[in-house]
């Protein structure tokens, strides 16, 4: 399973949400996406932890809790839709 982060803040990091993390689980992957034309975070993350009863655990915790000023959207990542070619 992977967690949806929403609503971030974009000074945010990678070791930030890592440190974040860990006090749920193992941290075993963080992906801050990036626009392509700016540069820019785009405003949310994905993390993933070794158990689900760890990533159910920080979504339980974090969900509208309020980090570096805004208030979290916490959840499990819905898969990837296949894009219509």
């Amino acid at each position: 399973m992977t967690i949806y982060i929403g609503n971030l803040s974009y000074q945010a990091t990678v070791d930030d949400l890592t440190e974040v993390f860990t006090e749920y689980g193992t941290v075993m992957r963080v992906a801050l996406p990036m626009d392509r034309e700016t540069g820019r975070m785009r405003g949310f993350a994905f993390v993933e932890l070794e158990e689900d009863s760890q990533e159910d655990a920080a979504i339980a915790e974090l969900d509208g809790a309020e980090w570096m000023g805004r208030q979290l959207k916490v959840n499990k990542a819905k898969p990837r839709e296949a894009k219509a070619s």
